[in-house]
């Protein structure tokens, strides 16, 4: 299971994730989530802690850890508990 710990918004859409296991990447996510979230929206961006999901607006848009991972080209297996 994957787990976000941490999310970090520097340029347009692009992103530093940090997973529970230390995992770092840096992804632009426009593709992912341009549709749902304007980039005069992404600061408002938070990770849910209580379901490690990435969140905007408010938790009106949502990205689950498992797609963020699967986004980003991480694998389950790396990450299995």
């Amino acid at each position: 299971m994957f787990y976000l710990q941490k999310s970090e918004s520097f340029n347009d859409y692009r992103f530093i994730l940090t997973f529970a296991d230390g995992q770092v990447i840096e992804s632009d996510l426009r593709d992912l989530i341009g549709e749902y979230v304007n980039e005069h929206e992404l600061t408002t961006a938070q990770v849910d802690m209580a379901w490690s999901c990435l969140t905007f607006l408010n938790g009106q848009v949502d990205i689950a850890p498992e797609t963020l991972a699967r986004y980003v080209g991480l694998s389950q297996a790396k990450y299995t508990t």
